[in-house]
């Protein structure tokens, strides 16, 4: 069974879809995207940190996202 889910809040959402690791556990498939005046900013990237369930495969890689999202905003990183 694959799992996904989805935050998102006004110019920002965070998708993520669970996969079985190659040496087990599960790591999730993370796509954030921020629209701004600045530019649009969108990345798919892999969890770094693989997880032994796929609910915490999903809840993990959410706040993965998010974590950039917030990063992005507050003008911390540039991409």
């Amino acid at each position: 069974m694959t799992l996904s889910g989805n935050v998102q809040e006004g110019e920002w959402s965070v998708n993520v879809q669970t996969e079985e690791a190659e040496d087990g556990g599960y790591r999730s498939t993370i796509h954030v995207r921020h629209w701004s005046p600045d530019g649009d900013f969108e990345r798919t990237f892999r969890q770094g940190k693989k997880c032994s369930t796929e609910r915490d495969a999903v809840l993990e890689g959410l706040r993965e996202g998010m974590m950039w999202i917030g990063l992005k905003m507050a003008r911390t990183i540039k991409v």
